[in-house]
């Protein structure tokens, strides 16, 4: 643990100057936080598309044999026991 302080200390005095240079009333998430937006909302779009290309390939409709065959299994076991 005494390496992870001393190298977030390090981290710390060095971001302190430049924070001290930027003007408070001009910041702005500039082009990093652009990027990480403009990634994550691909990553979204993407992940969208691939949802509504798996939903469409689900079958809802059911088989009328769906009914009667639990119904068969219980009949079944209640005679064998």
């Amino acid at each position: 643990m005494p390496d992870m302080s001393a190298s977030v200390s390090l981290a710390v005095t060095h971001l302190v100057p430049l924070a001290k240079e930027v003007d408070k009333n001009k910041v702005t998430p500039g082009v990093l936080g652009f990027i990480v937006f403009a990634v994550m909302a691909l990553a979204v779009w993407g992940l969208m598309k691939s949802m509504s290309k798996h939903m469409q390939k689900v079958d809802f409709k059911e088989s009328p044999d769906a009914e009667v065959e639990p119904a068969e299994k219980t009949d079944s076991t209640a005679q064998r026991g």
